[in-house]
């Protein structure tokens, strides 16, 4: 029966996924070695970064850079799970009802994402952030920025990790919640659960409304801490959002290609279409307009992010892609009906802009980590291969330890029967 599907996850995916994560630790271990002993090409390290003369060796600002990367691309999959559930339940949506939990699962990443942040931070936040140097402080350094000590009250450790620690432990909570009465709902049925799940949907949507941007403004805004956009917490949610309706959609479109999912239609696959490409057309609109205004307005303090970006030799090149796989493809290959609605559109969409969301978080954070000597080879790669095979695992992991199908929902019965 529809109502009693379960994902099995079995052992054959599990070893995929752990020969993934092998193949990605393998090639960043080897890209740092080549990093670090001055191998050519991309993997070699181009002396220390002259940036305030604060930086190490490359190879280890680079690693750190990666890491941090990966950790704001993961943790915004996780939370993102979390917000596509909330707004169905707050919208009351009854389309979505049948893949409700793919999504859901999602958020089992968020004390991983946790633990993973405090830890890279705590460690290598010097490599990170220009901020988190004493020096910048002190009236009497010759490295003394007023600009920077201006934001003190703001940018100081104790205060940064208590809001790091705040934000992920709330959105978890609201996660476990959630969580325990939808399945709380298989057993019971009825309403009570359902309307629980409202509230604390509705609750948890006005708390990532604000925490969507002062997350932004904390983990990607601050490496470039003369920089500011009013847009950025916007623009980061965007991508964000995105990435997430790309990976909700990839993984019920290969749930259902291995026989999952049964009463799933291409109707459903046609509305998770249309908010892929509605939703990569308004991330266009708000990186253009962060780009034309800043431009436009001519405010030489604001134009050096772009500068530094878009003129440079080695960014340039990221420059351009990130608009053609976070907006052209999309938006070309999913204009017409059908596209939308078979699975092979779908699937080549979908790892395009996970793709492509990925250089769009590599452009928030290398250039102002690493500036100049940016560089993209096996240390990227692998950590990002390394990333996903833990985040995958995480999630199938947890979409396995109940029904795939949210028997006991309310809208269920809609959803078997949607049509667009």
């Amino acid at each position: 029966m529809i109502h009693e599907e379960r994902f099995q996850f079995t052992s054959a995916i599990k070893k995929q996924i752990f020969i993934w994560g092998a193949v990605g630790l393998g090639l960043l271990v080897l890209g740092i070695i080549l990093s670090a002993l001055g191998g050519g090409g991309h993997e070699a390290a181009q002396g220390a970064t002259a940036a305030g003369g604060h930086h190490e060796s490359h190879w280890y600002d680079r690693l750190f850079a990666n890491l941090w990367i990966n950790n704001l691309y993961f943790t915004g999959l996780a939370v993102i799970g979390i917000f596509f559930t909330a707004i169905n339940y707050v919208a009351r949506a009854g389309w979505s009802a049948i893949l409700k939990r793919i999504p859901e699962a999602f958020g089992a990443w968020l004390p991983f994402a946790g633990v993973l942040m405090l830890a890279v931070f705590l460690i290598g936040g010097h490599s990170i952030f220009h901020w988190t140097h004493s020096d910048l402080y002190d009236m009497n350094s010759p490295e003394y920025d007023p600009i920077i000590a201006g934001k003190h009250g703001f940018l100081n450790y104790p205060f940064y990790i208590i809001r790091m620690i705040l934000y992920i432990g709330i959105w978890y909570l609201f996660y476990f919640l959630i969580r325990k009465e939808s399945l709380a709902e298989d057993l019971d049925g009825g309403l009570l659960h359902y309307n629980k799940m409202v509230k604390y949907s509705a609750i948890f949507i006005v708390f990532f409304a604000v925490t969507s941007s002062t997350s932004a403004w904390d983990w990607a805004l601050s490496i470039d801490t003369h920089w500011y956009s009013t847009m950025y917490g916007w623009y980061v949610f965007s991508s964000w959002f995105v990435s997430g309706l790309a990976l909700i959609t990839l993984v019920t479109v290969m749930l259902k290609e291995h026989g999952y999912l049964k009463g799933l239609s291409s109707e459903h696959l046609h509305d998770l279409g249309k908010f892929i490409f509605a939703f990569s057309i308004f991330w266009t609109y708000i990186w253009f307009s962060q780009f034309l205004l800043i431009y436009y307005a001519n405010l030489p303090e604001e134009t050096i992010y772009f500068v530094e970006r878009l003129s440079s030799d080695y960014y340039s090149s990221f420059f351009f892609a990130n608009l053609f796989m976070n907006f052209f493809f999309p938006f070309l290959v999913l204009m017409t009906r059908d596209s939308k609605r078979h699975t092979i559109f779908l699937k080549a969409v979908c790892t395009v802009v996970l793709a492509g969301h990925w250089v769009d978080f590599y452009m928030m954070v290398t250039p102002g980590v690493l500036k100049e000597n940016g560089t993209f080879g096996l240390v990227e790669i692998g950590t990002y291969i390394l990333y996903g095979a833990a985040f995958l695992f995480v999630v199938l992991f947890n979409l396995s330890k109940a029904p795939l199908i949210a028997k006991n929902h309310p809208m269920l019965g809609e959803s078997l029967h949607h049509h667009t």
